[in-house]
């Protein structure tokens, strides 16, 4: 199995709120480089904050082995050519490290947020993900680029803008998603699969990873090399006392997402229908601080992984080790204690063999 991080080390996903503490963009290289010393198995870098490819840009020039990608970048506001040109330039930099993770957002914020007409994501996604490799299939070999569909035309390459061959041409895609329509066009033209923070491993097993085996089938595609990387909803701390407001944390984090509709079929899938009704009414009437008493222990249960630094990587794998490939996590390191910790959390997560997933992923 993989382990990845974001930065800064330590980060969990806080919902709507603000970061306890956020990434300062110059100690990246710093980082980077002292995750590639103990060990870990790669970087990856949300878009929210700042720009991804900047960031890793700044990882790549630091580091020599340390696996990059964007987990996730957002396609649709972007040309498939300027995101091939990010990506393989990025590929290039890192000699054959990047990994290109892509994310749809939601129609509210593709309109509003990004100014790009809305339009059905999953088919959408599809042929972005076809015109971006065939973009990169005419910088590789020289052939003439011809990609012609509902959303991109694209027949113009003069050398001028042709970025030419590189010694890593084969760069991974992987998409994010939650419901069964995006998890099929992974299986059909993406490398992996992103599955949100929401999505439980008997969600993934049972609902994700059978759409994903769909589209492979309808593209005659093996998944051998597929790959599922988790970020998992984590409530982790040096000690029990600390580790009670992780707890909170993870109960609003899982309030928030049964609120919002995009994610409602993991929780439709555990029947929790009921929950995810009532907080969407409570976040329509703007009571945020309503919800999260309505996490109750059962439910924190089914979502968080929860547990002291010393317990934590053994947990991770318990959960996850049956379905996910790569695992994203890590602490926050204060001294040298905490750096000896996260080196032994990597050296734990990274000695599971990753059979099993492989197993569950191909349905065999």
């Amino acid at each position: 199995m993989r382990l990845e991080t974001l930065l800064p080390l330590g980060k969990v996903d806080p919902g709507l709120r603000t970061p306890d503490t956020p990434l300062d963009i110059r100690t990246v290289a710093e980082q980077a480089a002292f995750l590639e010393e103990i060990g870990y198995g790669g970087l990856v870098v949300e878009e929210t904050k700042d720009d991804p490819f900047a960031v890793l840009t700044l990882a790549a020039s630091a580091t020599r082995t340390l696996r990059l990608g964007t987990a996730v970048t957002i396609a649709f506001p972007r040309s498939p050519t300027v995101m091939a040109l990010q990506a393989w330039t990025l590929q290039k930099l890192s000699g054959g490290r990047f990994t290109l993770g892509l994310g749809t957002q939601v129609r509210g914020h593709i309109r509003r947020r990004y100014g790009v007409p809305w339009s059905a994501p999953a088919p959408w996604m599809r042929e972005y993900v076809q015109a971006v490799r065939a973009v990169w299939h005419t910088w590789q070999t020289g052939a003439p680029l011809d990609h012609h569909g509902e959303h991109y035309d694209l027949d113009l390459m003069v050398p001028l803008f042709d970025a030419g061959p590189i010694e890593h041409p084969d760069v991974p895609i992987h998409l994010a998603a939650v419901n069964t329509n995006m998890c099929a066009v992974a299986g059909e033209v993406a490398d992996g699969l992103r599955p949100h923070p929401v999505c439980t491993p008997s969600y993934i097993a049972e609902v994700m990873l059978p759409a994903v085996r769909r589209g492979a089938a309808r593209s005659g595609r093996a998944l051998d090399g597929f790959r599922v990387a988790m970020k998992p909803l984590v409530a982790s701390a040096r000690t029990p006392e600390e580790l009670a407001g992780k707890v909170r944390d993870a109960r609003a984090r899982i309030a928030f997402y049964a609120s919002t509709p995009g994610y409602r079929a993991a929780f439709d899938h555990l029947g929790l229908g009921d929950l995810a009704d009532e907080a969407k009414q409570l976040s329509k009437a703007q009571r945020w601080e309503e919800l999260p008493a309505m996490i109750d222990d059962a439910v924190l249960d089914r979502f968080a992984v929860i547990g002291t630094h010393d317990e934590i990587g053994a947990k991770l794998l318990e959960r996850f080790a049956g379905v996910v490939t790569d695992v994203e996590f890590s602490i926050a390191v204060r001294d040298d204690t905490d750096r000896a910790r996260l080196r032994d959390l990597a050296v734990t997560v990274q000695a599971a063999d990753d059979t099993p997933a492989r197993a569950t992923i191909t349905g065999t």
